[in-house]
């Protein structure tokens, strides 16, 4: 059996046959791939045999260098059974220098036996050696040495009669929690989180919730809000204020009166403005027609027309309405263009007549 740690790794114990009786040399795990008769490390994780190389041991070596104590054999694992036994749990050895041997395993080189454990040794009352220690739950790697035992329990053939030993022999590994798996599924994290990873989730989803519920409440608050309004304003659509408002129909009415008003107002200003081009003799008679045309549709072109002409002098300059200067009688003239005409090249209405073919003499 093993126990799942926070990390992802998991922690399992394994048993070696102790063939040196008399030395301070213990093999504590086997070269290679390796894995129990009953089924472990299979049972326990995703992997299917552990692994111990060359490269796993030498990270395993130099964790164990640079703790300050040394690691326990105990018997029969009571270090980790005491908590739930109550049991004592006395040391058999201690040993703190690991040595990885190509194609062996991995050994301890500087194990100190108490003389209780040496003589059960000796005795043969303990045969074994089940070193506890974390290998990756996935991979197999091992990873850590923890500690190690004194057994009689061994459940592996070959390579000196490795055999697994449990983590806590008498209490099977809970299985998690049905909840707890849904929770952390929810959360976005595995099985294998630790619970500082399901806290540190669970307080950013309780503050996006939070953050939510917050953003919808205004929300809700500003369309309600909204709806007040709009409320309030249909209300006083449907009953306008007399004194500021009036109908459509009398609006219209007064858009068509003062359409006409400007029609009329602009109408009499062009009169005054071709009347007074005339007079000035800006504008020939000939030309009032097209005058009017420019002036109903563009005004201030006819003005700035009139403005830019030259003032004919000779339109201006006879005053006696077609009779001789001194006084003399002349005939009526009735023709405006010929009187234009007679006035632009100097010449008498009243000559022009007398000489025009056919006229009397």
């Amino acid at each position: 059996m093993a126990k799942k740690r926070t990390s992802g790794s998991v922690v399992a114990a394994l048993t070696v046959e102790i063939t040196d009786l008399t030395g301070r040399s213990i093999q504590l795990l086997p070269a290679g791939r390796f894995s129990s008769v009953d089924g472990r490390p299979a049972s326990l994780a995703a992997c299917t045999q552990w692994v111990c190389g060359a490269d796993q041991a030498a990270s395993v070596v130099a964790l164990a260098a640079q703790q300050a104590n040394p690691m326990v054999i105990d018997y029969e694992h009571q270090t980790l059974n005491a908590q739930q036994n109550g049991q004592p749990a006395p040391a058999a050895g201690w040993f703190k220098n690991l040595e990885w041997r190509e194609g062996q395993g991995l050994f301890a080189t500087d194990v100190e036996w108490t003389p209780a454990a040496a003589r059960a040794i000796a005795d043969r009352e303990y045969r074994f050696i089940s070193p506890v220690f974390e290998f990756n739950a996935r991979t197999g790697d091992v990873q850590r040495m923890r500690m190690a035992a004194l057994t009689n329990n061994p459940g592996l053939d070959g390579m000196q009669a490795v055999a697994l030993s449990a983590f806590f022999p008498s209490i099977q590994e809970p299985q998690m929690n049905k909840l707890l798996q849904a929770l952390l599924t929810a959360l976005g994290l595995d099985a294998q989180a630790s619970e500082d990873q399901a806290v540190t989730a669970l307080n950013a989803h309780l503050a996006k919730a939070t953050s939510d519920a917050q953003q919808v409440a205004a929300l809700t608050a500003e369309k309600v809000n909204a709806q007040a309004q709009i409320a309030a304003l249909t209300a006083a659509a449907g009953k306008p204020d007399p004194s500021k408002y009036v109908p459509l129909s009398a609006l219209t009415d007064l858009q068509s009166q003062v359409a006409v008003l400007t029609s009329q107002v602009a109408g009499r200003e062009l009169d005054e403005v071709i009347e007074a081009a005339l007079t000035a003799g800006k504008l020939l008679p000939t030309q009032e027609a097209w005058a009017r045309e420019l002036g109903k549709s563009n005004l201030g072109a006819l003005k700035s027309f009139v403005e830019s002409a030259p003032k004919l002098a000779a339109l201006t300059g006879q005053q006696t309405g077609g009779r001789e200067p001194n006084g003399g009688a002349q005939p009526e003239v009735s023709d405006p263009t010929l009187v234009a005409v007679c006035r632009q090249f100097g010449n008498k209405p009243a000559d022009v007549l007398k000489s025009a073919p056919g006229a009397a003499q």
